[in-house]
């Protein structure tokens, strides 16, 4: 009954989409205006982030039964949005997003599980990160005939997750036996467990979509990896700075302010509002903007039951859930891109290569399309110091040296001499790579 009713309010109040292209010069003002419900403000960043439009201004008010905001947006190079056709677009775009018939299904909270579509299944995974680990789980779905078409991976603070879409190898279908479905779970649950006998993972198998960066957001949160031990924290204290995270009272308002201050990256806004809507908090006003590189973000918030945050223990845990938003989705590490024609097991023998290499994934995107593999891997060296660049001549040799292309910050390789064990992977790798034997092939 809540459903239909929410739809119904949602029919009797449209939302309202403004686009002004001519009062800022360097951005598109989006104005959004609709009947206010718990997760409105999500729905809404979350569109204009699937436009790939990044935000660089926000004034957020929701007080009352209606919602008002307005977004300053850029396209990725900063550009406002073009013509007025892209501009009729974008407005009909998020009416239909936000609509009383949209789409948008809230995403469903399991922490490990199956899911199948009508094109693909989608494999959720989340377990203790180690080296080599995305190397062991693509080796287990190949094994099962499966063939991974796009997957999301992040760690942080010693945790893993993954969402992973896959078909059957035979057919290019969705995987729907169950016997088949829970032979999967049952092995890539061994594989995440591995020795670690405190936190393992969880099996839930659950049917319909999900929207992939929130799922990761919610398992990571599930999963509790804003919980740093002392060695963690140390560690993580001594590589690099943290946010700037802040939460006081304003008492005669009750409202929690909560303040941010970070550099500033996209998407930046839609990993902050993911985590206050997963922690049941409303956001009631918030102002957003850049400070130079650094970005400035302040929600005014009370919890769902209508108390603002009424405890130190409850303040430190919306301040370290925060931090860990902030951080999940970003790697400092050395950043590879690999494009090539697309074809089963290609994840398994390129994540072996990594492994075999002594190589660790800290974060990927693989995606497919048309036929081509696009892969973005974040790798840091498994001792967790910086990549030396005789490794990466060795791997770029096996896989490719038009497939595998080094991004980012050259940097962020170290100079090293050969070892024994580099020289025998290296040696091998440039005498019979994976392109020689025809396994890879540049696109």
């Amino acid at each position: 009954m809540d459903d239909e009713y929410e739809k119904l309010i949602r029919r009797l109040n449209p939302p309202r989409v403004v686009i002004d292209n001519e009062s800022c010069g360097n951005a598109t003002v989006i104005q959004v205006d609709s009947a206010n419900k718990h997760g409105i403000l999500l729905e809404v960043v979350q569109v204009l982030t699937d436009l790939n439009l990044v935000i660089s201004k926000a004034y957020i008010s929701s007080d009352g039964g209606w919602f008002m905001d307005v977004f300053n947006v850029t396209d990725r190079e900063g550009k406002k949005l073009g013509d007025e056709v892209t501009v009729n677009a974008v407005a009909d775009f998020i009416r239909k997003s936000l609509g009383a018939d949209s789409g948008y299904l809230p995403s469903k909270r399991r922490s490990v599980g199956v899911a199948a579509s009508s094109e693909y299944t989608s494999i959720e995974l989340t377990g203790t990160d180690r080296p080599g680990l995305l190397s062991e789980v693509s080796a287990v779905l190949n094994s099962l005939k499966c063939n991974v078409v796009n997957a999301e991976v992040w760690t942080h603070n010693t945790r893993a997750a993954a969402v992973m879409h896959v078909t059957d190898e035979a057919s290019g279908a969705a995987i729907t036996d169950p016997e088949r479905l829970a032979k999967i779970k049952e092995l890539l649950c061994n594989v995440l467990k591995g020795s670690n006998k405190n936190r393992g993972a969880r099996t839930a198998v659950s049917l319909g979509a999900t929207h992939t960066e929130r799922r990761l957001h919610q398992m990571m949160f599930d999963d509790r990896d804003y919980e740093r031990s002392n060695r963690d924290g140390a560690a993580a204290a001594d590589e690099k700075p943290r946010p700037n995270v802040t939460v006081v009272n304003w008492q005669d308002k009750d409202y929690s302010v909560v303040t941010i201050r970070c550099k500033d990256r996209p998407k930046l806004l839609f990993d902050t509002v993911c985590t206050l809507t997963d922690m049941q908090y409303v956001v009631f006003h918030a102002n957003i903007g850049i400070e130079g590189p650094g970005a400035y973000q302040e929600f005014y918030i009370r919890h769902v039951d209508g108390s603002p945050v009424n405890s130190e223990a409850e303040r430190q845990r919306v301040i370290q859930c925060l931090e860990a938003a902030i951080e999940r989705r970003v790697s400092e590490d050395l950043k590879l891109e690999l494009s090539t024609g697309d074809r089963v097991g290609l994840l398994s023998d390129v994540t072996r290569i990594f492994r075999e290499n002594s190589l660790t994934v800290t974060r990927a995107e693989v995606t497919t399309r048309g036929g081509k593999a696009v892969n973005t891997f974040y790798v840091r060296d498994a001792g967790g110091s910086a990549v030396d660049s005789k490794t990466i001549d060795a791997v770029r040799q096996a896989i490719g040296l038009t497939v595998l292309q080094v991004k980012g910050n050259p940097e962020q390789l170290r100079p090293q001499e050969e070892s024994p064990t580099r020289f025998l992977f290296g040696g091998l790798f440039k005498s019979k790579s994976l392109c020689n034997f025809g396994l890879l092939r540049p696109y």
